[in-house]
């Protein structure tokens, strides 16, 4: 069951760059895309602290379980 990463609803909600984003949590934009993209392998409870204050949201509102279909390799332990 992968996590997904929706920093981008909460950028369209707020009206705000990534660029941006970046500048206000003190992370580089590459490194901000890597998160956004579902690409990191673990995020520093600092950085979703500052990436909520940011976006003025709750770490749930930016982060979600997604369960597997049936059928999906990720539902029988392997990876997609």
């Amino acid at each position: 069951m992968p996590i997904v990463v929706d920093i981008d609803i909460m950028l369209a909600r707020r009206k705000m760059s990534v660029g941006e984003l970046a500048e206000r949590v003190g992370i580089t934009p590459a490194n901000l895309a890597v998160l956004k993209n579902g690409r990191a392998k673990a995020v520093r409870f600092t950085t979703l602290e500052a990436l909520c204050e940011a976006l003025d949201c709750q770490p749930g509102d930016l982060l979600r379980q997604e369960r597997a279909r049936d059928g999906d390799p990720a539902a029988v332990g392997g990876e997609a």
